[in-house]
């Protein structure tokens, strides 16, 4: 099944530099210590990525790892950074900044390529994973690694995060690397200049820093390796990685029992950021400025715990379906102003940006309040008594039809911000094969390459809701239907990214089961305000239905409810007839 892909953001690193540098200039400003500290977090997530961007970009250009100035300019700026992020972390002092405006000064003086591409970080954007915790997951490393230690990160998320380590264990910067080859199967190109720099010390430990591991861990393995076959014992090498299970099961017998044997301390979410160690106060207390002190302890609403809230007498989801290892996590709040969400919106630009999406579609009334934003935790009112959808009722047309024309006129996106068309097609025909035969695939065939050039032609990408679910949608006791989980999931951990908004009708058109006549209905609405293609419609549709397919099956593992809802999307295909290319 294809589901899952990577974002990546092509820039000028002048840009980001400048960037940085406004950063910095206004970081003063910032209210609070804890305000001042995810200002921090979000620059060195940008300066990391940049660093990442350069380093592969010459990776790229040489076929192997080396050690190089522009390399080291980079990653002098994301170790002061990540210093001064240590320093706010444990003592809740502010940044001082000359650092790292000498470092950027002498970065800016090296002769940059106008532009690289910095991929996003998936573990800062989806999954709670925060820089501190690998400086604390560092400082718990046995006192043998703490001795002239070398440290390695994994690019891209590795860039940031060994830097963490790296001023957890006062060692020097950290060199990355990218391990390339087969998905299960990495290897290392590292030059003999970058060799002779991590192997300089024959005395030295080596600690590897990543946020995996995934399914077989290759890239944590593929540096081990490399570090045995050069004589280095494996009680030297420890790892730090995101999370404390096993490796997955396309592990080798190797890897996994090198795993098994290593030291990896992990700090998690809950001990990070719940516990109220250091000069933070816990999660819970993070907005008592502006909501007031909790009257009750926080509640836990992550993994489809939220959906005991809406029927808690049937069984653990209500009947909802959730993919629960896909969901960010979230709390649910209550002080004496009232009841509050708390949603892990993402480290960095992301959650500025959810927060700026947040704030525009709650003044057109389509969503709850956003209270603000810190360190990556968005708060917003709680909608009271409201109830999820479980079917379409006769007002949902004009609601969704005016919901999507103000995202297609409010939130417009850049171009390659999302899939390709032919990617679409190819993920179509992927999962669908895979989950229902090849001949059931043929009836894609239709769409040409020729065909799919021209629609792509007048695309208008913008940021979808890519999460048109009837459960996402509640009624409020006043009669009112509220849209919920409406900010990220075009910058989700999956392929299909930024979409015309025809991704959204054929969404809408799926979820709510539409008639031909509610569909005209709301495809005329929708054209009242901007530019609907009917026929970008007709290939979205199967491909809509495809990915909801290859999606729930990966769900299955994690959630009972998943196989029905794959069920439910296997059926919507058997019923629908594909239109056309001539289709209006």
């Amino acid at each position: 099944m294809l589901v899952y892909g990577d974002q990546e953001v092509c820039e000028a690193p002048s840009r980001r530099i400048a960037k940085l540098r406004r950063r910095l200039a206004g970081i003063g400003s910032a209210a609070s210590g804890l305000d001042r500290h995810g200002a921090l977090a979000i620059m060195l997530i940008e300066a990391a990525e940049l660093a990442q961007g350069l380093a592969d970009r010459e990776f790229h250009a040489t076929g192997m790892d080396d050690r190089t100035a522009m390399q080291d300019a980079a990653m002098a700026v994301v170790m002061e950074l990540a210093s001064g992020m240590a320093a706010s972390w444990r003592s809740a002092e502010p940044l001082e900044s000359s650092g790292a405006l000498d470092a950027l000064d002498r970065l800016s003086a090296l002769s940059l390529p106008d532009s690289v591409h910095m991929r996003r970080a998936e573990g800062h954007a989806f999954y709670s994973l925060y820089p501190e915790a690998y400086l604390e997951a560092a400082a718990r490393l046995p006192q043998q690694f703490r001795r002239s230690p070398v440290v390695i990160g994994l690019r891209s998320i590795g860039t940031g995060l060994a830097a963490m380590a790296a001023v957890a264990l006062n060692a020097s910067a950290p060199s990355t690397l990218r391990p390339v080859g087969p998905p299960f199967q990495r290897e290392l190109r590292i030059s003999e200049k970058l060799r002779a720099t991590l192997l300089a010390n024959p005395d030295a430990a080596y600690v590897i820093v990543d946020e995996g591991p995934g399914l077989s861990g290759s890239s944590f393995g593929a540096i081990a390796d490399w570090l045995e076959m050069q004589g280095v014992a494996a009680d030297r090498i420890a790892f730090l990685p995101g999370h404390d299970g096993e490796l997955g099961p396309q592990s080798s017998e190797r890897h996994r029992r090198r795993w098994a044997e290593a030291v990896r301390p992990v700090i998690g979410f809950d001990e990070l950021l719940l516990s109220g160690k250091g000069p933070f106060p816990p999660l819970e207390r993070w907005f008592a400025d502006r909501l007031g002190l909790p009257v009750v302890p926080l509640e836990d609403l992550s993994g489809g715990i939220w959906r005991r809230l809406y029927d808690p007498e049937d069984g653990l989801h209500g009947g909802l379906p959730a993919n629960p290892q896909q969901e960010r996590r979230k709390f649910l709040l209550h002080t004496a102003e009232g009841s509050w969400l708390l949603k892990f919106a993402g480290l960095g630009g992301g959650g500025e940006a959810a927060l700026d999406r947040a704030r525009a579609l709650h003044a057109a009334g389509f969503t709850a309040e956003p209270l603000a934003l810190r360190h990556g935790i968005l708060v917003e009112r709680w909608l009271e008594n409201a109830r999820p959808l479980t079917t379409a009722t006769p007002d949902i047309v004009e609601r969704l039809a005016a919901y999507l024309a103000f995202r297609a006129c409010r939130f417009p996106a850049p171009p390659g911000s999302g899939a390709t068309l032919p990617d679409l097609l190819t993920m179509a025909r992927t999962n669908i094969g895979e989950a229902l035969g090849d001949e059931q695939a043929k009836a894609l065939d239709g769409w040409t390459a020729d065909e799919l050039a021209r629609l792509a032609a007048g695309l208008r990408r913008v940021v979808t809701d890519n999460r048109l679910h009837r459960w996402e949608w509640l009624r409020l006791p006043d009669g009112r239907l509220m849209k919920t989980d409406a900010l990220d999931h075009a910058a989700a951990h999956d392929l299909i990214g930024c979409q015309d908004i025809a991704w959204d009708v054929a969404g809408g058109i799926v979820e709510f089961d539409l008639s031909d006549s509610e569909v005209g209905a709301l495809c005329r609405a929708i054209e009242g305000a901007v530019p609907l293609d009917r026929r970008l419609l007709a290939f979205y549709m199967p491909c809509y239905i495809a990915f909801q397919i290859g999606y729930w099956t990966f769900a299955t593992g994690s959630d009972p409810s998943a196989a029905e809802e794959r069920r439910r999307y296997e059926g919507r295909w058997r019923r629908l007839l594909l239109p056309s290319k001539d289709a209006e």
